[in-house]
């Protein structure tokens, strides 16, 4: 629900008249990657380990498996939480700018009402 459509123009041009390069999002973007890529190998190595382990009846090339299995998981976990963390950066960043434009609109409103 949009208010004031004007509001959303002005945020929109002075985020764009402050032509700051953000740093952090290749950074982000590099972790939503890497995360992603995490995770695929580590389903990737689980499903290995399980295979191997149920191709035995030796219990300890079983045990070897299970541990292959189980660093697969830990790589998938590991995976998730950059995932996680890329994603969600950039959620934030943007809704600090915003509240950074609204406290500052707030503030001019404020300043308006006390020096008419």
């Amino acid at each position: 629900m949009i208010e004031h459509p004007e509001r959303v123009d002005q945020f929109k041009q002075d985020i764009a008249a402050m032509q700051v390069r953000d740093p952090a999002a290749g950074r982000d973007r590099l972790f939503m990657r890497g995360g992603l890529t995490l995770m695929i190998i580590g389903v990737i190595v689980a499903i290995a380990g399980y295979v191997q382990s149920n191709g035995t009846t030796n219990p300890l090339g079983q045990r070897d498996a299970i541990i292959i299995a189980l660093i697969g998981v830990a790589v998938t976990v590991v995976g998730s939480a950059l995932f996680l963390r890329g994603s969600i950066a950039g959620f934030l960043r943007f809704w600090l700018a915003r509240l950074i434009y609204e406290q500052k609109a707030q503030t001019d409103r404020v300043v308006d009402k006390l020096n008419p």
